[in-house]
């Protein structure tokens, strides 16, 4: 069983910046990759970014490219999301995610292939 609990969500004008954390509590954390997934309204849940377990390796969708860093801290459980130059359309529910899948660098895009979930923060971005 995993616990994961995410914050840092917030109303923020367009061209801001927020970091958005994750804390895990539960499994050992350090031994999964985990991803970041957002869901604005009306819309299916996208890809944002993921970390492998030891954090050498990062992905970014290209819509967050250059704007957006993930990055995790395993002595304290915790995965983060920095956003930068935050425009309208990053506006929407995002989650953290614990990758359960069989190859990382094949499966991190995929939601289906994380088993646990946190509960979302919301980010609003304002132009």
């Amino acid at each position: 069983q995993v616990q994961l609990a995410e914050s840092g969500g917030g109303l923020v004008q367009a061209g801001g910046s927020l970091r958005l954390s994750c804390a895990a509590s539960g499994r050992t954390f350090s031994s999964y990759g985990m991803g970041w997934f957002r869901q604005a309204p009306g819309k299916e849940r996208e890809f944002v970014a993921a970390i492998s377990w030891t954090g050498g390796r990062t992905y970014h969708a290209d819509s967050v490219k250059g704007r957006f860093t993930v990055s995790r801290d395993n002595a304290k459980n915790t995965v983060y999301l920095q956003m930068n130059r935050l425009k309208s359309e990053d506006t929407a529910v995002y989650y953290c995610a614990n990758f359960r899948g069989y190859s990382f660098e094949l499966g991190h895009r995929l939601s289906t292939e994380y088993d646990y979930w946190g509960q979302g923060t919301q980010v609003t971005v304002s132009s």
